[in-house]
């Protein structure tokens, strides 16, 4: 596999694990801050109903005193009426001071237009068959009279009236005893749900602290997000080059010779049948030198192994300095080494042989006692035609060839360059 075929399934596997790791991060997190939201919309929700039983609490618990001893009465004064909807709501005193009787309904109301007046709720007393018009419900009120007497013990709402935000909430009101008074001619009986008594108190400043809370959330989740997802990203990526730089040396490490940091034999060959295809498909030569050092084993004998590593590494260099970029250079093996020259001619191949040749005999390998170690090599070489290349066709026969022309090098009397004649 190329460097680019991996570099484009590095990418095939990350760009999804990257995309879905992305998602459920922000799953993960869009359920945290749902689940605050819920959970703070539940709270103030809750708050909310609480309020509004407590009110309700109290005026239920007035009207239950009032009931129990059946009225109260209170001096009919200028601005205080009758109540038109009681027999006999008036009475005088010995004194003659006027009495007139007010009844849990009427006490309920008086209460509701006080708190009115002074903004801080509303009470409504209320039922499907009102004796007082005045009482008559509400479009709210009137669905949840029929809900409480399909079983419902409370309902509650939200209602917008021009500006401004009110919380409505009712509950049913259950005949009792004292009740029938005044409602037994109605057919009510005792335990019954006779109608209800809501409660209305504006929330518009509670609404508006949970839109500027909805938008701090909103924010703070925007700023979670970008936060915890660039930090992943960061360690992400510095992972992606760290793993490409690890793949980068495996690469190098499978298509290098350790020792000359050359390219292997196995590279040389895949570059070989590349080169081969090009050259054939372009119609161009391509040229080959099999080098081998003379006389090697007698430095590794003479000198030690140590000393005939220093001489390979030294001749690796002098081949990388001396090759075109285009060249391909490698170690073939033991002390040989090749180059593939891509559209090279014969006169090409003959100068660039004669060139490394006379460099390899000049340069001397420094030794640790100060002295020169000359080295010589044998250089076979050949530039094959694109109709040669398409005859013969395969690497290890024209590699043969070029070995043919080593071996001749060699057998001349080394030092020399031979090369195939086709």
């Amino acid at each position: 596999m190329s460097v680019t075929s991996q570099e484009i399934t590095s990418k095939k596997i990350w760009r999804p694990f990257v995309i879905n790791i992305s998602l459920v991060i922000l799953l993960m997190i869009l359920g945290i801050f749902l689940g605050m939201f819920m959970n703070n919309q539940h709270l103030i929700e809750a708050e909310l109903k609480t309020r509004a039983r407590s009110h309700l609490s109290s005026i239920v618990l007035t009207r239950r005193w009032n009931a129990m001893h059946g009225g109260v009465y209170v001096e009919k004064k200028a601005g205080v009426a009758s109540n038109p909807y009681l027999e006999n709501p008036d009475i005088t005193g010995t004194d003659g001071t006027t009495y007139t009787k007010k009844n849990p309904a009427l006490m309920t109301r008086e209460i509701s237009e006080l708190a009115t007046a002074d903004g801080t709720f509303q009470f409504h007393i209320t039922s499907l068959n009102p004796l007082n018009p005045g009482n008559r419900p509400d479009t709210f009120e009137a669905e949840a009279l029929k809900a409480f007497a399909g079983g419902s013990k409370e309902m509650f709402s939200k209602e917008r009236r021009g500006d401004r935000v009110f919380f409505r909430y009712m509950a049913p009101l259950l005949t009792e005893e004292s009740c029938l008074a005044c409602h037994g001619r109605q057919g009510y009986r005792v335990g019954e749900v006779r109608g209800g008594i809501s409660v209305t108190f504006d929330i518009d400043d509670i609404e508006k602290a949970i839109r500027l809370h909805r938008v701090i959330l909103l924010a703070l989740f925007c700023a979670v997000v970008t936060l915890l997802l660039g930090i992943i990203y960061f360690y992400i990526l510095r992972l992606i080059r760290q793993l490409e730089a690890a793949q980068k040396k495996i690469q190098e490490m499978a298509s290098s010779d350790e020792l000359t940091g050359l390219h292997n034999r196995r590279y040389f060959f895949e570059r070989f049948h590349a080169e081969l295809s090009r050259s054939i498909r372009q119609n161009h030569h391509l040229g080959c030198l099999l080098i081998d050092l003379d006389h090697f084993k007698k430095v590794n004998d003479t000198y030690g192994h140590l000393a005939g590593d220093a001489v390979l590494r030294k001749i690796a260099g002098l081949l990388r300095e001396s090759s075109r970029k285009a060249d391909i250079v490698a170690r073939y093996g033991g002390e040989e080494f090749i180059l593939l020259l891509p559209e090279c001619t014969k006169e090409c191949v003959l100068a660039a042989a004669e060139k490394l040749r006379q460099r390899i005999a000049r340069e001397g390998i420094p030794l640790p006692d100060g002295s020169l170690l000359p080295v010589t090599a044998s250089l076979g070489a050949a530039s094959f035609p694109a109709e040669t290349l398409k005859k013969i066709g395969q690497a290890t026969h024209l590699i043969n060839l070029v070995d043919q022309a080593l071996y001749r090098a060699k057998a001349n009397g080394r030092n020399r360059v031979e090369i195939w004649e086709g």
